[in-house]
């Protein structure tokens, strides 16, 4: 669509149609400013040069206001008034080179003026569009910000459009929902090329069914389609509007991911503090349960039967008592109190110690460590760190075959110091490997395998991002699973 066929559109509709004798109007006085004009001049005794410029400066006026037609009549009826009072022979129309200069020059000043005028008045009438598309835009952008963002903004927004712009009709198609939505009437085929804008990234006009389809673009990428039915308006207009679409859509979902967000944290706030007030609960009533269960072994006189019975007792509790202390830890490691007492330390020799707190000496021994001769220290806080291993030992021995060897390695390099616990079995899958560092999670495959709270590799994971370390595991298929924590050495990277 040319940049004048869009303005002179607006003629019908910015103009009323003018009567006949009002849009010859210039004309008419023109052609009777031409009589009055030779009357003075004749009765004055003026001559050809003088009338002539008058002449042509009523030609101005008409080809200003009536067009080049009423000006070539009046410029017709200037040159025969000059022909038959002002070249000689006077009151005859013999013809002369004298008038057909000036009949060529009247005409062409009709042709340029009418030209000139046209111009214009197409760029006025432009003008006058851009501004009224610049108002609807800006009525649009300031509505599309009222609408309630906890809803699906595409239905709104397709009809708040058809509204402020007076369309037929308006289809808005939603990449990220993959939904499409209409206000107003439904065109067979509009849905479809609404998507393949979105598909191709193209804008195209249809002036058949006087139809824009445009993309909905975000900077370099494509978010959906916008069809507008029944509209004439300029390209500058109508990409104008799919960018708007596109931000508002846009807006809706960073407000909404917003909302999830803070819903997750408030969330994770209040399973915080339930399960900081369970773990204290709990701790009391194990502490006693586990001295009551110690003092009857001590005090002894009990049957083979009764000693089983308060050992079981007695381990039973303790895991308990181990569990009510992990929720704790992990209650205080979502604490805004919470704080680092890091030292440099030997990672092998925390490694170390984290293998002497398993209570089973045949759990011991299946722990196999490869320590490098020069080893750098890590600035750690102990009792954390070899509380995290201490987890990692734990889930190597619960997830590997029964009696097989764990692989405890360590890699080395300038910036930091890299353990890797190493155990065959269970194989966690690649989509698992993020998540089950999630609080509560896990894996599929360990729904058959001892039982977990799903809290030590969450806790895991916070111990050793407060460190500015990382922690990430890796599946090796037919063989197993080999979890990694790598730790800045002191002096290198903070």
């Amino acid at each position: 669509m040319g940049k004048w066929n869009g303005a002179a559109s607006l003629l019908p509709r910015s103009f009323p149609i003018r009567s006949a004798a009002a849009h010859a109007l210039p004309g008419c006085l023109a052609l009777a400013g031409v009589g009055a004009c030779t009357w003075v001049s004749f009765r004055f005794g003026q001559g050809f040069a003088f009338t002539g410029f008058l002449f042509l400066v009523l030609v101005v006026l008409a080809a200003l206001y009536g067009g080049f037609l009423q000006a070539t009549v009046v410029s017709v009826a200037a040159v025969t008034s000059l022909n038959y009072f002002f070249v000689p022979p006077l009151f005859s129309f013999v013809n002369s080179p004298a008038n057909w200069v000036a009949l060529g020059a009247f005409e062409f000043t009709a042709l340029v003026i009418s030209r000139l005028s046209l111009r214009a008045r197409l760029q006025a009438l432009e003008a006058i569009a851009g501004q009224h598309d610049m108002e609807r835009l800006y009525e649009t952008s300031r509505r599309i910000l009222l609408l309630d963002s906890s809803r699906e903004p595409g239905q709104p927004i397709a009809t708040l459009i058809r509204e402020i712009f007076d369309l037929q009709a308006v289809h808005l198609f939603d990449a990220g929902s993959s939904a499409t939505f209409q206000s107003g009437e439904d065109l067979p085929g509009a849905e479809q090329r609404t998507r393949d804008a979105y598909l191709m990234s193209a804008d195209t006009y249809n002036a058949g069914t006087r139809s824009w389809y445009c993309a909905l673009r975000l900077g370099t990428r494509t978010v959906g389609g916008l069809a507008l039915t029944g509209t004439e308006m300029p390209k500058l207009a109508a990409t104008a509007l799919a960018s708007l679409c596109g931000i508002a859509l846009e807006r809706v979902r960073v407000r909404q991911r917003e909302f999830r967000a803070q819903a997750a944290r408030q969330t994770e706030q209040l399973r915080t503090a339930v399960l900081d007030a369970l773990a204290h609960d709990f701790k009391t009533p194990l502490t006693v349960a586990r001295t009551a269960s110690s003092g009857l072994l001590a005090v002894g006189g009990l049957s083979e039967l009764q000693a089983d019975l308060v050992n079981v007792i007695d381990q039973q509790v303790r895991k308990l008592d181990h569990l009510a202390s992990r929720l704790l830890r992990s209650a205080a490691l979502d604490g805004s109190g919470f704080n680092l007492h890091r030292e440099p330390q030997r990672f092998s020799g925390m490694t170390g110690a984290a293998i002497q707190t398993l209570e089973q000496a045949a759990d011991r021994e299946r722990f196999h460590v490869s320590v490098p001769g020069e080893e750098a220290p890590v600035f750690a806080d102990r009792e954390l760190i070899v509380t995290s291993v201490a987890q990692l030992m734990d889930n190597a021995l619960k997830y590997s075959e029964p009696g097989s060897p764990i692989h405890v390695q360590f890699a080395i390099t300038d910036l930091e110091v890299v353990l890797t616990v190493r155990n065959k079995g269970l194989v966690v899958a690649a989509n698992d490997r993020e998540r089950i560092f999630e609080r509560f999670y896990r894996a599929q495959d360990t729904q058959h395998m001892p039982a977990g709270t799903g809290l030590g590799l969450s806790v895991v994971k916070k111990i050793v991002e407060a460190h500015q370390g990382s922690v990430w595991a890796e599946g090796e298929p037919g063989y197993g699973t080999s979890f990694s924590i790598s730790l800045p050495v002191a002096g290198g990277r903070q």
